[in-house]
C-alpha cells in the first residue's frame, strides 16, 4: 500500500525525480477515510487531471487490506486550483468475498473537482487468459539512437516533463511536435516514471493511473496538422476509465498505444492500451475529453 512522505523521504539514495513524483501522488491523512493532497507546481493555470486521479487512488489503496486495484471510473467536475490543498472524503461502498469498492470525491472549498471509483480485487486463477498484440515499434532505446536527437522541441519538451510531471517520454511519431498529421489517429508513446520506485505493487498501480491522463488526448488532434501544443485548441479531460490487467512496474519503460475512434460536437473520445516491451498488455484505458478550436 502506498506509504507516506515521511516513509519515502528517508531513503537518501533515491532522485530528485522520484521524490517529486512521490509527493505528486501521496496524500496526508487527517482523519479516518478523509486525506488531503497538495499541487506541486502551484503556478500552474489548472490541477493536472492525473494528479487528482493518482491521489484519490493513494486514499483508497490506504482503505483496502489484500487486494489492489482492478479498474477505476472518474469524472472531472471543475478544474482544479493548484494554490488550494484538496480533499479527498472515501466512502466504503462494498466489502465482498472477491472485491471492494471505494468511492472517492474530490473537494476543493467545499465543492466536488472530482469523483472516482476504484474497485479492488482479490485475484484469482481462470482457464480464460489472452490479449491483443502489442504494436510493432521501436523500442525506447533505438528510438534515442535514431530518431529523437533530431528533434530539438523533443528535448525541450522531455525536460519539461520530467521536471514538472516526473514523467520520462519517448514518442514513437516525433513528427507529431511539429504538426505531423496521423491519418488514423494513433499514436504510440513510451513512458516511465521519472526515477525507481519501491516494490508496491499499489503505488505502481497509482503511478500509472497518474500518467495516463498525461497528453491522452492527443490522439484526437493528431488526424489534423496541429502541432502538440496548439495553443488554438482548448482541451479538457472529462472522464477516465482504467483497467489493470496483468502485473508491471511504472518505473520501467511502458508502450502507450492510443487511438481516437471518433470527435464531435466538441468532444472526442480516446482509447488506449499499455504493453510492456515484451508485448504484455497490463493496462486500458478509456477518455473522453472537451476538444474545441479556440475564439
Amino acid at each position: 500500500m502506498p506509504g507516506n512522505d515521511a516513509e519515502e523521504t528517508e531513503t537518501k539514495s533515491m532522485s530528485q525525480s522520484l521524490i517529486d513524483l512521490l509527493a505528486i501522488v501521496d496524500v496526508e491523512q487527517i482523519e479516518t477515510n478523509l486525506f488531503r493532497g497538495k499541487s506541486p507546481n502551484t503556478n500552474a493555470q489548472r490541477v493536472f487531471g492525473g494528479q487528482v486521479i493518482g491521489q484519490a487512488m493513494v486514499g483508497a489503496c490506504r482503505t483496502v487490506e489484500g487486494r489492489l486495484p482492478n479498474s477505476l471510473h472518474g469524472h472531472f467536475i471543475r478544474p482544479g486550483d493548484p494554490q488550494v490543498p484538496i480533499i479527498y472524503q472515501v466512502e466504503r461502498v462494498r466489502e465482498g468475498k472477491s472485491y471492494s469498492t471505494r468511492r472517492v470525491t474530490a473537494i476543493q472549498r467545499g465543492n466536488a473537482i472530482f469523483s472516482i471509483t476504484v474497485s479492488f480485487h482479490a485475484g484469482e486463477e481462470c482457464v480464460f487468459d489472452h490479449q491483443n498484440k502489442m504494436p510493432r515499434v521501436p523500442l525506447p532505446e533505438k528510438l534515442v539512437e535514431e530518431e529523437l536527437p533530431k528533434q530539438p522541441l523533443y528535448c525541450e519538451t522531455t525536460e519539461f516533463i520530467r521536471r514538472y510531471y516526473a514523467i520520462e517520454l519517448r514518442p514513437v511519431e516525433i513528427g507529431r511536435y511539429v504538426g505531423q498529421k496521423i491519418d488514423d489517429g494513433r499514436v504510440h508513446i513510451w513512458i516511465k516514471a521519472a526515477g525507481r520506485l519501491r516494490d508496491d505493487p499499489a503505488l505502481h498501480m497509482c503511478a500509472l493511473a497518474y500518467a495516463s491522463d498525461y497528453s491522452l488526448l492527443d490522439a484526437v488532434t493528431a488526424r489534423y496538422e496541429r502541432p502538440l501544443f496548439d495553443r488554438r485548441i482548448m482541451i479538457a479531460s472529462l472522464d477516465h476509465a482504467m483497467w489493470f490487467h496483468r502485473p508491471f512496474r511504472a518505473d520501467e519503460w511502458l508502450l502507450y498505444a492510443k487511438e481516437s475512434p471518433s470527435a464531435q460536437g466538441g468532444r472526442g473520445l480516446v482509447r488506449g492500451l499499455i504493453f510492456k516491451p515484451d508485448g504484455t498488455l497490463v493496462a486500458s484505458v478509456v477518455q473522453e475529453g472537451s476538444v474545441r478550436e479556440g475564439r
